[in-house]
């Protein structure tokens, strides 16, 4: 591709997802040493994706905020609510009472290649004029956050320059669809930065409109991936399944019979090797319903079935 056909595909996508790129200002309530309580506002982005007042920003952009405020790309300035959020993939559902509104084209985030060109749109440090662009590649696909526990199916990880400000923003393609919701940038490093897939950011909205909040299954297990050192250690071959290191006590696993020392090969049709691939094969069945479980236990191959339950929220995720 020449240079100029490159330039000129950057700047199509820009224009085809910018009058969806709105910004958020969200006013928490502090308390001066002495004095009345008072407003701080902090700065973000989100990004329309329903015409009828829909937007997707980042559960830590609205979280503790006493009003929310969203400047769309017409210059509009309306009050926004939040319909849900989840903590788990940091994201946000708002709704602003406006319709007709320029929605965002979604991608296909599966479909997604390590080095494939990527841009991230938002409004960077708050600077006025309108959303900012930063343009680089897809790192990494299904990484955890560095520093924290996995996340829920994993994050996009990119050198797109992402900053204070983008938060809630999109990441999106050379066609100009948002292909991820911009969540986390790691200020010790240069070009690393995280994006929230748009198929899950789709997932979770739908939960989100459905019933306020996210409801994920639980069977009690805690596991390893079954990497070649530990399965060396453990006499199993490589990534043959999920070696369950605890079973919860009275905990769906542990009724169905399943014990530490166990490998976790399948959950219904679905292969699991991975700790992501087991949370996306559970997160296919709906909580209350049973699944059946393939696992191996001293070289035998077994089965059983396990009910779904709704993850305490103490329980590991």
């Amino acid at each position: 591709m020449a240079l100029a056909d490159l330039e000129a595909r950057i700047a199509s996508a820009v224009e085809a997802v910018a009058p969806s790129v709105a910004a958020v200002e969200s006013v928490r309530v502090g308390r001066r040493w002495r004095g009345p309580p008072f407003g701080v506002p902090s700065g973000a982005t989100a990004v329309v994706t329903d015409r009828s007042g829909l937007l997707l920003t980042n559960q830590h952009v609205v979280e503790g905020a006493a009003r929310l405020l969203v400047r769309l790309a017409d210059g509009r300035e309306l009050p926004a609510e939040v319909v849900g959020g989840d903590e788990v993939t940091d994201l946000a559902l708002l709704r602003v009472d406006a319709s007709d509104l320029p929605a965002a084209r979604l991608g296909d985030s599966g479909a997604l290649r390590v080095g494939q060109f990527v841009l991230a749109v938002g409004h960077a440090l708050g600077l006025p004029g309108g959303p900012t662009v930063s343009f680089g590649v897809v790192s990494a696909l299904a990484r955890p956050l560095p520093g924290t526990d996995f996340v829920f199916e994993g994050l996009l990880q990119t050198d797109a320059a992402i900053n204070p400000g983008n938060s809630g923003g999109p990441l999106v393609d050379l066609s100009g669809s948002v292909i991820g919701i911009n969540t986390a940038m790691v200020p010790f490093a240069q070009g690393v930065g995280f994006a929230l897939p748009i198929h899950t950011a789709q997932r979770i909205t739908e939960q989100l409109l459905r019933a306020g909040r996210v409801v994920r299954p639980w069977i009690g297990v805690e596991v390893a991936e079954l990497q070649p050192p530990l399965a060396r250690q453990l006499g199993f071959e490589p990534r043959t399944g999920l070696f369950v290191a605890e079973v919860v006590a009275r905990s769906p696993a542990h009724q169905a019979g399943l014990r530490a020392g166990d490998v976790l090969t399948a959950v219904g049709p679905f292969e699991v090797r991975t700790v992501r691939e087991l949370l996306e094969a559970l997160a296919r069945f709906p909580v209350g319903n049973d699944v059946t479980i393939a696992f191996q236990r001293r070289g035998e191959k077994r089965s059983t079935t396990v009910p779904l339950l709704e993850r305490p929220d103490e329980a590991p995720a």
